[in-house]
């Protein structure tokens, strides 16, 4: 049964229907230029009125659930933005014409440092500043006409939603999906919080930009590496995700096989008698040359009563984890004096160095270097002085190795049993040696690993678990939930405030009653992000989840988004929908969330600069007179420098504001330039010409549509009237087409040439209306205010925004005519279209009253005149 009660309908039909009224109750236009600021509000308000964008689970219709990625509320959003939300607002608008029940939502992804850092900066509490960036950017947002349903919103630093993600944090906890540890981890010292390895860019912190450091702390994990091989073979069943973003989480999961096995250490201290390592290449170990382990290996941690041990080892730690910071990094070494036996030679002894480049957390945090055939390898060789051997030849000949190693295919050399074989066979045969010696096991082996999410600092979820000398760790009692940031902390020292906050920290043990304290980590502020999709599906539920409306509205139909998330947030997201399921808070069919996935350009703008006393200052737009040689400051005319064309970006000041465009040309302009000058998945450069042409496209639309509306032109020629209504059938497939296919760029082109179709039409008033009523409806998605106003114009009923889409009438789509060329003594001069079965006397009336004939034949008769049927006509003069 439908759960939207009838006289629910009736209601919300009869407030649209007086909306509509009103907001057609006019004189009819003179010809004049379309006022976008009088149009757009007034629409706005009608669909506002009439409930059009409230989406309601109706089991007897089928649902479309459109999700663009949310924001973070900085204080303002740009027009980069706009093009994002207007692709989703496209899609939308198309699916609810099409029929479906569309559910497109829209929040606030509003915890995180850049908030605390503000309160830091301007002496204010980070829950004001966030909830006062988002009031301004939803008043940016609301004037862009987009079909949100805005009854669902919410902001991740409401109590109501981190409530309920702190009531799933305790049943994963129950559920063994999240555990605590001690980790080594990125530290960021100037945030003093702990960065994902995706958060350090180049060695520095993402926000920060401050060095990042290595520190060991306790930490909480959600057990996403258990989720490792069922995430990557899944995503060969999502064939609406790009192959790019495919790629990346497959890299980043990092699937290999390998060896694991020990060599026996000589000179180690007492318990260090074997080294365990972990290898991808067993194949090269007759190239090997020396082992190396990480500085957090517990036998260079033996070490450290070597003060250049242990001073080497802190610089190691003062270097991110990530495996991409660590390649970067000059490769340095610490030659440990203990050596290791090659497991096939009890005679070869290879030494132990602890290295800046190995991962204690990836394998077993120790490897053997061959330097012939991995270029880290052979960079660290080269610059201690080790042996380097080739083991692997293309074509099996031996060779002296230069300055980088080999990593192709090739055939085995200088390694006793393995000499000959592939790589490949190399590998096997190892692996079943070292087995049958019962010295290691093949193994397989992830990149990835599991999610710390504990962060050191006040704006985030706060952990629901207390910490009890008697009880150990206890999760907080759900009727306590939400376990709220408390208001009243400062921000003047760094670290994080609820550290120091005795009456918040300071608690009863929910188990024993016990003098106990809280958990004062927050949640990684991805962890918000996982799973705001399922919540806007019951955002009112008093469960995480309301079990029957994500059985409706889930999965997400299509996400779109940037290509910076396809690791961090979808990878995240993905594994929490599983851990969702698991602890009954989704469906199975929900653990992959995303049914489809877009990821799209960014807009781009050159950017303006101005240097004083070798410090720079950059430039809005708004602030810049524009000239063909150059720029200047329009407050005091001095020249400014012009950059290159880059992302639109806070730090250059390189963005264009919606509500400057929305001012002087409308919103609908500012949606259909975003939509029309590029692929959707490409770069596009906001320019000023590019908004005024598409503002000039608007206004030639609306002076047609006052044209026809005031035109008495007689009824149309059957020919005329047939040559329109095609045109328009097949406008109305190619734009369907385009937008299913996400080539909005490619809709608009069409919409363009029917616009110049429509124009030169001969055919009638009534003609004319019927076709730019389907210009309305195809612009629509669009550009939905103007759209509006011409349908109301041409007499069409209700809105358009609640008008089905025009359907294709398959005969309108057969092409009866056919182009002949006009050749004039041999050259091509002209064409004429006619009719498949016109007979050919008539197709030589119709050539002889072409204008370059008659312009040709100057008043004489042609000498002769040849109709090839179906293919040329040739006047010989």
């Amino acid at each position: 049964m439908p759960l939207v009660p009838a006289f629910t309908t009736l209601y919300l039909a009869i407030i649209q229907f007086s909306a509509v009224a009103e907001a057609n109750k006019r004189e009819t236009p003179a010809v004049t230029r379309y006022n976008a600021r009088v149009t757009e509000p007034k629409w706005q308000k009608v669909w506002d009125e009439a409930l059009v964008f409230k989406a309601e689970r109706d089991d007897s219709r089928e649902k479309y659930y459109v999700l663009e990625m949310f924001p973070y509320p900085s204080g303002r959003i740009h027009i980069g933005h706009v093009r994002n939300y207007t692709m989703g607002d496209v899609v939308a608008r198309f699916k609810a014409a099409r029929g479906f029940n569309v559910l497109h939502p829209m929040g606030w992804d509003a915890f995180g440092m850049p908030a605390e850092n503000a309160a830091m900066e301007n002496n204010t509490h980070p829950g004001k500043w966030t909830y006062q960036n988002i009031a301004a950017m939803k008043k940016q947002m609301r004037p862009l006409g987009f079909s949100i349903d805005w009854s669902r919103e919410f902001a991740t630093c409401d109590p109501e939603y981190y409530g309920k993600q702190q009531a799933m944090f305790i049943d994963m906890l129950e559920a063994g999906l999240i555990y605590r540890k001690n980790a080594v981890v990125n530290w960021d010292p100037v945030d003093m919080t702990v960065l994902a390895n995706e958060q350090v860019i180049d060695g520095k912190g993402w926000r920060s930009n401050a060095p990042v450091e290595r520190k060991e702390l306790t930490q909480w994990f959600f057990k996403i590496s258990d989720y490792s091989d069922e995430l990557l073979e899944a995503l060969d069943d999502l064939p609406n995700w790009p192959e790019k973003v495919q790629t990346m989480q497959k890299n980043w999961i990092g699937k290999s096989q390998g060896l694991q096995f020990s060599f026996e250490m000589n000179g180690a201290p007492k318990g260090f008698e074997e080294l365990e390592v972990y290898t991808t290449r067993p194949d090269t170990l007759f190239g090997a040359s020396f082992a190396a382990i990480s500085a957090d290996h517990p036998l260079a941690k033996a070490l450290e009563n070597d003060p250049k041990v242990a001073a080497f080892n802190a610089d190691c730690r003062r270097m991110g984890t990530s495996a991409e910071e660590m390649e970067k990094a000059d490769k340095v070494g610490l030659d440990t004096g203990i050596t290791v036996t090659h497991p096939f030679d009890p005679d070869w002894q290879m030494p132990v160095y602890i290295a800046n480049f190995i991962l204690m957390d990836y394998g077993t945090g120790a490897i053997f270097g061959c330097p012939a055939h991995d270029q880290r390898d052979l960079d660290f060789a080269r610059k201690y002085g080790l042996n380097v051997k080739a083991v692997v030849s293309a074509d099996g000949t031996n060779y002296e190795v230069g300055t980088e190693a080999f990593s192709d295919p090739g055939t085995l050399i200088n390694s006793d049993f393995l000499d000959g074989m592939s790589i490949d066979e190399a590998i096997a045969e190892v692996i079943s040696r070292v087995e049958a010696r019962d010295m290691g096991k093949g193994v397989t082996q992830y990149r990835l690993r599991d999610w710390g999410i504990s962060r050191q600092r006040y704006w985030g979820c706060p952990i629901p678990v207390i910490h009890c000398d008697t009880c150990g760790i206890v999760p907080e009692s759900k009727k306590n939930l939400p376990v709220k940031l408390p208001d009243d902390v400062s921000f003047e020292r760094p670290g994080n405030p609820l550290d120091r906050h005795d009456t918040w920290r300071d608690v009863a043990c929910p188990k024993c009653g016990a003098a106990a304290q809280r958990e004062t980590d927050t949640m990684d502020t991805f962890v918000d992000s996982s799973w705001y999709y399922a919540r806007f599906t019951s955002p009112n539920a008093e469960t995480p989840t309301d079990l029957a409306e994500a059985e409706y509205w889930m999965n997400v139909d299509q996400y779109i988004g940037g290509i910076e998330h396809a690791i961090l947030h979808l990878l995240y997201s993905r594994f929490f929908a599983r851990a969702m399921e698991k602890t009954g808070h989704l469906p199975k069919f929900a653990i992959e969330p995303f049914n489809a996935l877009f990821t799209q350009g960014m807009v781009t703008h050159e950017f303006y600069a101005s240097t004083k006393a070798n410090r720079t200052t950059y430039h809005n737009p708004s602030e810049v007179i524009r000239t063909a040689t150059g720029a200047t400051l329009r407050s005091t005319g001095k020249e400014v420098t012009v950059g290159p064309i880059i992302k639109m970006s806070k730090s250059k000041k390189n963005v264009v504001d919606p509500e400057d465009i929305i001012d002087q040309y409308g919103a609908d302009t500012a949606r259909w330039f975003t939509m029309s000058d590029s692929p959707p998945e490409r770069d596009v450069e906001w320019t000023a010409a590019g908004a005024e042409a598409a503002w000039k496209h608007l206004q030639r639309i609306w002076r047609m549509a006052c044209e026809i509306d005031e035109s008495d032109a007689k009824p149309s020629s059957a020919q005329d009237a047939l040559a329109l209504a095609k045109a328009a059938h097949r406008t109305i497939d190619e734009v369907t087409a385009d937008i299913e296919g996400f080539a909005f760029n490619k809709a608009i082109a069409k919409l363009y040439e029917f616009t110049n179709t429509l124009q030169k039409s001969k055919a009638g008033k009534s003609d004319k209306q019927a076709a730019m009523k389907i210009m309305a409806q195809l612009m629509h998605p669009t550009t939905p205010h103007i759209a509006e106003e011409v349908w109301a114009l041409m007499g069409g009923t209700g809105m358009v925004t609640t008008a089905p889409w025009p359907e294709i009438d398959p005969a309108m789509l057969i092409d009866d005519t056919i182009t002949l060329p006009i050749q004039i003594n041999g050259k091509r001069r002209s064409e004429i279209k006619v009719a498949k079965d016109l007979p050919k006397s008539e197709v030589e009336k119709l050539a002889l009253a072409d204008e370059a004939v008659i312009r040709a034949l100057a008043g004489n008769a042609p000498k002769k005149l040849i109709v090839v049927t179906g293919r040329i006509i040739n006047v010989v003069i």
